[in-house]
């Protein structure tokens, strides 16, 4: 299930890295939990509808974005914590909720991203982040699919993610999120699989760090 969000203006500028504020206030929503890890089964966009200025961001029609999650209670426990403080930050205000019912999928499925995808692996000790060029990249964002699919408690038999490497416009991105830079791929997902698997990734986003921002698929 998804929910599309919309605020009221911003009082105070936005700064460009105000993902960190993002998730705060989706953890302040969810209320005491034990989701803080890398293993999200949720997602998050950025926000939408700001105008650039040299300090920060400006939202003066209101920001929207939106939540996702595999789990409906996780989304009723958002609702609920919106409802009881619509606030997020630098003075922006919830003003609209709208419920999206997940979709019906077939079994094979190209998406176009919200948020660029991070794909992080391991090498000489150290971490590197992967691009869609990088061979690497289908099988690792196929086994963090099927980590989330497993946690979940369904089938991760015979599902795949690939970057779609035909798109012309794919790009990397230098997003910072507390001091540390991540290369991020903008890039559009190729998702085969069943149904439901294929569902289950647009709710929970591709990639790793779907819980603060990344991989989240229109």
């Amino acid at each position: 299930m998804r929910i599309c969000l919309k605020t009221t203006s911003n009082k105070e500028l936005v700064p460009f890295d105000y993902l960190p504020l993002l998730v705060g206030t989706f953890h302040k929503w969810l209320g005491e939990n034990g989701m803080h890890n890398d293993l999200s089964l949720y997602s998050l966009s950025w926000l939408k509808g700001a105008k650039a200025s040299n300090n920060g961001l400006s939202f003066s029609q209101g920001a929207s974005f939106f939540i996702s999650a595999y789990d409906d209670l996780v989304i009723k426990r958002i609702i609920a914590g919106i409802r009881s403080s619509p606030d997020t930050f630098c003075g922006m205000v919830v003003r609209e909720v709208i419920i999206q019912e997940t979709p019906s999928f077939l079994e094979s499925m190209t998406f176009a991203v919200i948020s660029p995808i991070l794909v992080k692996t391991m090498k000489d000790g150290k971490q590197k982040h992967l691009t869609f060029d990088d061979s690497e990249s289908t099988e690792i964002l196929t086994n963090v699919l099927k980590r989330k699919l497993l946690k979940a408690g369904l089938d991760d038999s015979n599902v795949k993610v690939s970057f779609d490497r035909t798109y012309i416009h794919r790009k990397t991105k230098l997003i910072n999120y507390r001091g540390v830079g991540n290369k991020a791929n903008v890039c559009p997902v190729t998702v085969e699989g069943t149904p439901e698997q294929i569902a289950f990734a647009w709710n929970v986003g591709i990639g790793h760090s779907t819980g603060i921002g990344f991989g989240a698929l229109n």
